[in-house]
């Protein structure tokens, strides 16, 4: 009687345990997976602020460059190639800047034809 008594008891504890867990399991769930359908996304990037971003960051490569060579972590050869493969990059940067910025006013890209 004793034995029975206990047997219950722990198969209750167990169906407890089990109802937790897929409780639990299922609230998991809806909290990961349900959208309230209003997403906060940021401003629509444009080609200019894409352009704008790239050129700082090839700036602060720039920079970066001329500390760590001043600090003696670059041979003259490997400074002077990134720096010029930097400042290759930041021109062509410019210029699809500057080419947009003609384009945005109504006037022809520098270089074109008339």
């Amino acid at each position: 009687m004793i034995c029975a008594l206990i047997a219950a008891a722990v198969g209750e504890q167990t169906v407890f345990v089990l109802f937790g867990c897929a409780f639990f399991a299922a609230l998991l769930f809806v909290y990961v997976f349900y959208h309230t359908g209003a997403v906060d996304a940021g401003e629509a990037k444009t080609r200019l602020l894409y352009l704008g971003e790239r050129k700082e960051a090839t700036y602060e490569n720039l920079r970066d460059l001329n500390f760590e060579y001043r600090a003696g972590k670059l041979s003259e050869e490997d400074y002077a190639m990134q720096r010029a493969a930097l400042e290759d990059e930041a021109a062509a940067i410019l210029a699809e800047m500057e080419s947009i910025d003609n384009v945005n006013k109504g006037r022809r890209p520098a270089g074109g034809r008339a």
